[in-house]
């Protein structure tokens, strides 16, 4: 592996030169090293554009890592991940990408489905960051698809850390009876990067919750767009929040849509767009802390 991914991987997840779980590791377009035991099966695509991800029905505390490392300009790459979660099942999945690139423009797309069956909970985790020298392009842009059958549950916690010029985020979601999509998205652009998220969320069984939040920070001259629609199609209850902070001239655009097909859909939304307030910085500079540094631990937590 190369020093690029190494350093990509400390960030992304959770190896410390291995893991302890099956996993699977991409490095520029192509698998280098992969392993699964115990009640996960990870089976290459045919075109090496991907992985199916097996999780057998009735697993316990099960997890895998399927790592993503671009460490060089010129790579664009769409990959397919499919997950298919047997019933009654419980399992982490880590699938953090990073893109390491001095000059010229590297992508990655990375494609996901998951199949979550019935009663099955599922936790999702996703590092996207950009290294490397200002002025090349690095562009990610994830695509989520996920079908929750009867009681099933899906916990995602997904975050950009920096890095990236671009990026368009698209999540579709469709509930079954009794089931729950849990959302906490956390966007950090600078300088002039865009960043765009698109949730669009199907509430089709009674009882079907979702949950989504975002949390974003646009600083100097960066632009981030925020869409989200969620459809009650079924007696089931709906949140999707937006909260934002500008600094500097960034921008952000926020967007969110309730359909209400159903008497018995309950749906909210709620969006804030702000800068940080003069009182938080002044009390962390009465402890020694200069401006930048009070902003910069504001955003932290304000991201976390």
């Amino acid at each position: 592996m190369k020093k690029e991914s190494e350093e990509i991987m400390r960030i992304i997840s959770e190896w410390k030169g291995s893991f302890d779980c099956p996993y699977s590791i991409r490095e520029d377009g192509k698998s280098i090293d992969r392993k699964d035991f115990g009640d996960v099966r990870i089976v290459p695509k045919a075109d090496n554009k991907g992985l199916d991800v097996y999780v057998k029905e009735g697993a316990k505390n099960a997890r895998v890592a399927i790592p993503s490392c671009i460490t060089h300009s010129g790579i664009d790459e769409d990959v397919y991940n499919d997950f298919h979660i047997g019933e009654d099942s419980v399992v982490t999945i880590d699938a953090g990408c990073g893109i390491h690139s001095e000059q010229g423009m590297s992508r990655h797309s990375g494609k996901h489905r998951f199949f979550i069956g019935k009663n099955s909970h599922v936790t999702y985790l996703e590092k996207h960051v950009g290294l490397g020298k200002e002025g090349a392009k690095r562009v990610m842009d994830p695509y989520s698809e996920i079908h929750l059958e009867e009681g099933s549950t899906l916990d995602m916690e997904v975050s950009q850390i920096g890095g990236l010029e671009e990026s368009h985020r698209i999540t579709k979601a469709f509930l079954d009876k009794d089931s729950t999509l849990k959302v906490k998205e956390s966007l950090l652009t600078e300088k002039r990067q865009i960043a765009t998220t698109d949730f669009h969320v199907e509430l089709n069984g009674d009882s079907s919750n979702a949950d989504i939040v975002s949390r974003s920070v646009a600083k100097d001259e960066s632009k981030q767009e925020y869409t989200s629609r969620i459809v009650g199609n079924a007696r089931c209850t709906g949140h999707s929040e937006c909260d934002a902070i500008i600094t500097g001239k960034g921008k952000v655009y926020a967007s969110p849509a309730l359909d209400a097909v159903n008497e018995d859909a309950s749906l909210i939304h709620e969006a804030a767009i702000g800068k940080i307030a003069g009182e938080q910085i002044m009390k962390l500079k009465t402890l020694g802390l200069s401006e930048e540094e009070a902003e910069e631990r504001i955003i932290m937590g304000f991201l976390s």
